[in-house]
């Protein structure tokens, strides 16, 4: 053994992580003392310091167990109102709410009552298993799934309260409490286990002392398959090769009434040999209906509650496929049930469990004998269409008899049974094999009876005729047999086609989603055409409430609103249908990628219409896809979100720059023309104290510029760049930014080309003009003495685009690309001279907030620098409000 085995095993003995620790005290009845050895076992881990608290203990008034639940602290019943009729269960929320380190809880194969958050106990326990908090519990060996056939077939009592098997084999620690049969008997007598008339009926209806020794040895056999696990763990642990498996068992079922009785016996074999187990159903095309149909999902539903692996597979031969897969998967052993009695079976070879004997080589085949229930009621409504079938192949002979009698003149006598054989392929691909059989003996007789010598009657004169009749009868049935099995493979093929066009649909439509709100529109126009559904889509509106984003508007009860809120918490489906809180009329699906909750899908039906299994399952496939859209739109969201994180800690650095550096400069010219009109006064000339207080005043209007890009840059808020997004003409922006540079740009020729069909713009319209007139600034800075400086303002396809062209030094071509750069300043150029080389990294980080870009080209005429501004342009958004409910 490798030390990787070794160490999978050693982790699998540990409690998961922030998983609580099950412990299960089982027996073969009541009465053998499970609750008392559960209390005592809580006292002793009271004495070590746990706390300990009873969830739900039923003493049945026995003193001993209420004298030991005496002393340990319990959580107080819900009492609900039922029928008028006061029924007492479990807290769950007080439990998660106190939190202790031990839970008791007894009889977990309990049925909650009507309108509880789940229909069975060990649902709730497996809550606060999740929770952290370990529980010890109670059951007797006739709650067990995989062993209600055999209680029933030992006791004749059905037992209605189950639990599935899987919640015993996860557990911790399993104890087996024994009490032999006649000390039990003798317990039962003396009142100690029910009251003396209960006990008395008991032991007449269920506590024989045959009963007792046979649901003895059933909870022996649990306990020992316990055991033997856990021998073969501890065999792993220590590194030691542990007993090698031996293969695998298979079991094959069809959606006959056996189906879930043989599901139940394979289980038990596969945990009495210590075997891996799969269910396997092949589709070989034949039409079930909604009985069959209902009883191929329950039994696929028992094999996932008892631990199997469902399997399903399409193929038209039964035995062969079963064979193969056994061979892929390494079994050696499968399991079948008794074939129904069918004359054609035995005639073609016998039924499933023949034709595995005949062809598996080294498999062991087993076959469990169907049980006999001639009490059982069959459906009327698969009678009436079979009987439609056989009537349709009556007449399609009748049809072809008369066909064949007008005809007769003008064909040969051979060529007569061609409508005959037309008749019956007609016949086969409307129905089955079997009318279709039906009607080749009955062309066989008409074709006898009409038209082989001696006309109207059965005997045959000719030997040849026989041989042609001979192989009419052959070349029918057989021709009908592939018509059949075609019809069935092409309803197998359209059934998997429309769940493929369903899936491929979809995912085509999710596709071109580009945020959530076009993932759940492709969702809400692909569900739509389900009219017998209705659907919506909640998130959480961060008050205890829903917000519903697909579907609206809808009213919940509360029921369904904690149906809700529980398949929103745990990741599992609740609601109608399952078992939790299913007194809804909605079903609540979680879409969840990677353990992270995204929407909750909710369907119900309509009036008068039903929720079948199989959109059920359709809807669950198509569940993944939807859950996928939606992570990777969320993804594209926050990706989008840290790139305008980074731009925003960009622009910020450059902000706080400029004011260590731009506003430095203007500040200490002012301060020093101040000190000098202070100091000298009267004695300056009069023009020299106009133009240093001009001077001041443009310092001043320079140093506003520089405070009016900072606050609107703080006018975006904290943390992080929010757009104050609005609809406004680029016009509007152009016509402001030259007004606010009008003393600037007055010794220049400024020129404007706007034309009048431009398009809106989508932006934060104060940055958008503070970036402007930064490089208006920028080019009027470096534009010679009445020098041209040309604005253009033109669109395209997808951007608009605003150009400010100079008659300055330019850029060199090296430089360009720098220019950008926080604290760049060139040797010359628009960099060079005054400046601190941040008005461009401001503007940068202006647009490319919006999902622009700027770009740097040739000025007027080749000369000087052109500076565009690339803004993309966006169609008119669709606002939609979300109903909170």
């Amino acid at each position: 053994m490798n030390s990787t085995t070794r160490a999978d095993a050693i982790l699998a003995d540990l409690p998961q992580d922030g998983r609580g620790r099950l412990k299960v005290f089982l027996g073969a009845a009541p009465g053998v003392g499970k609750t008392f050895a559960m209390l005592q076992a809580a006292h002793t881990q009271m004495r070590q310091g746990v706390s300990v608290l009873a969830g739900v203990v039923e003493t049945h008034g026995r003193s001993e167990t209420e004298a030991l639940l005496g002393g340990i602290s319990q959580q107080p019943l819900l009492r609900s109102e039922y029928r008028g009729v006061t029924l007492e269960e479990m807290d769950l929320d007080g439990l998660l709410k106190a939190a202790p380190k031990l839970v008791l809880v007894d009889e977990l194969a309990h049925s909650n009552a009507p309108g509880s958050r789940h229909a069975k106990r060990w649902q709730d326990i497996q809550e606060l298993l999740s929770a952290g908090i370990d529980v010890y519990t109670t059951v007797n060996v006739q709650h067990l799934e995989s062993l209600n056939d055999q209680v029933r077939g030992i006791t004749g009592v059905l037992v209605r309260e189950t639990l599935p098997d899987w919640v015993l084999q996860e557990a911790y620690e399993l104890v087996l409490i024994d009490l032999p049969p006649r000390e039990l008997l003798e317990r039962l007598r003396d009142g100690k286990v029910y009251v003396p008339e209960q006990a008395r009926a008991a032991i007449d209806a269920f506590f024989s002392q045959t009963n007792l020794n046979a649901l003895r040895e059933l909870a022996m056999q649990t306990a020992a398959a316990q055991v033997d696990n856990d021998l073969a763990q501890g065999y792993h642990q220590l590194g030691q090769a542990a007993p090698a498996v031996r293969g695998r068992l298979l079991v094959g079922i069809d959606g006959d009434a056996q189906a879930e009785r043989l599901v139940r016996h394979a289980s038990r074999v596969a945990q009495r040999r210590h075997l891996p187990w799969s269910l396997v159903h092949i589709d070989n095309g034949r039409l079930f209906d909604e009985l069959a149909r209902t009883r191929l999902q329950n039994a696929q539903q028992l094999a996932e509650r008892l631990g199997g692996e469902v399997v399903v597979l399409r193929a038209p031969e039964v035995a062969k496929t079963l064979i193969q897969h056994a061979a892929e998967r390494r079994a050696s052993l499968i399991l079948v049930g008794q074939s129904r009695p069918r004359w054609r079976r035995r005639v073609f070879g016998g039924g499933l469990a023949a034709r595995l004997l005949r062809n598996a080589h080294g498999l062991e085949i087993s076959v469990l004998d169907s049980e006999v229930r001639p009490d059982q009621p069959r459906s009327a409504s698969p009678r009436a269409l079979i009987g439609f079938d056989y009537a349709l192949a009556l007449v399609a002979t009748v049809g072809a008899s008369a066909l064949a009698w007008v005809v007769s003149g003008v064909l040969a006598l051979p060529n007569i049974s061609l409508v005959f054989l037309a008749a019956v392929l007609l016949v086969a691909v409307r129905s089955s094999l079997g009318p279709a059989l039906v009607c080749a003996v009955a062309s066989f007789l008409a074709y006898d009876f009409l038209f082989i010598p001696p006309n109207f009657s059965l005997s045959i004169q000719r030997e040849e005729d026989v041989l042609t009749l001979s192989f009419f009868l052959l070349m029918a049935a057989l021709t009908g047999n592939l018509a059949a099995r075609q019809r069935r493979q092409l309803q197998a093929l359209r059934d998997t086609q429309e769940e493929t066009s369903e899936l491929l649909d979809l995912s085509r439509k999710l596709t071109a989603a580009t945020d959530r709100q076009a993932v759940l529109s492709a969702a809400e126009q692909h569900l739509g055409g389900w009219k017998e559904l209705q659907l919506c889509v909640l998130n959480p509106d961060g008050q205890q409430g829903w917000t519903v984003e697909m579907g609206g508007p809808l009213e919940f009860s509360e029921f369904e609103r904690a149906a809700a809120h529980w398949a929103w918490q745990h990741g599992q489906p609740a609601g109608k249908g399952t078992g939790t809180l299913p007194s809804g009329r909605w079903w609540w699906l979680p879409l969840w990628v990677d353990d992270t909750p995204l929407a909750l899908l909710g369907l119900c039906a309509r009036e008068g219409q039903t929720f079948t299994p199989q959109r059920r399952r359709l809807l669950i496939a198509l569940s993944q896809p939807l859950g996928q859209a939606l992570a990777r739109v969320q993804l594209a969201a926050d990706l989008e979100a840290a790139r305008l994180h980074g731009e925003t800690e960009q622009l910020r650095s450059a902000l706080l720059a400029s004011v260590s550096h731009d506003l430095r400069t203007p500040l200490t010219s002012m301060r020093g023309s101040i000190d000098s009109l202070l100091a000298l006064g009267e004695a300056i000339p009069l023009a020299d104290r106009r133009e240093l207080l001009e001077g001041t005043r443009d310092e001043a209007e320079r140093l506003d510029r520089y405070i009016q890009n900072l606050l609107d840059m703080t006018r975006l808020g904290h943390g992080a760049l929010k757009l104050a997004r609005d609809w406004v003409s680029p016009g509007d922006i152009v016509g402001s930014a030259l007004n606010r540079l009008r003393a600037v740009l007055a010794p220049l020729q400024v020129s404007t080309q706007l034309p009048g069909d431009l398009p809106l713009l989508y932006v934060h319209a104060a940055l958008i003009e503070q970036a402007l007139v930064n490089v208006l600034e920028n080019a009027a800075r470096f534009s010679p003495l009445h020098g041209r400086l040309q604005l253009t303002v033109q669109a395209s396809v997808d951007e608009l685009i605003f150009a400010v062209s100079d008659e300055g030094p330019g850029i060199p071509l090296a430089e360009r690309a720098k220019i950008f750069d926080m604290f760049y300043t060139a040797a010359r150029g628009d960099r060079g001279g005054q400046g601190t080389g941040l008005g461009l990294a401001i503007c940068q980080g202006m647009v490319g907030a919006h999902g622009g870009r700027i770009s740097v080209g040739d000025g007027i005429d080749g000369r000087g620098t052109c500076i565009s501004l690339h803004l993309p342009l966006q169609a008119q958004p669709h606002a939609q409000m979300g109903q909170t409910v």
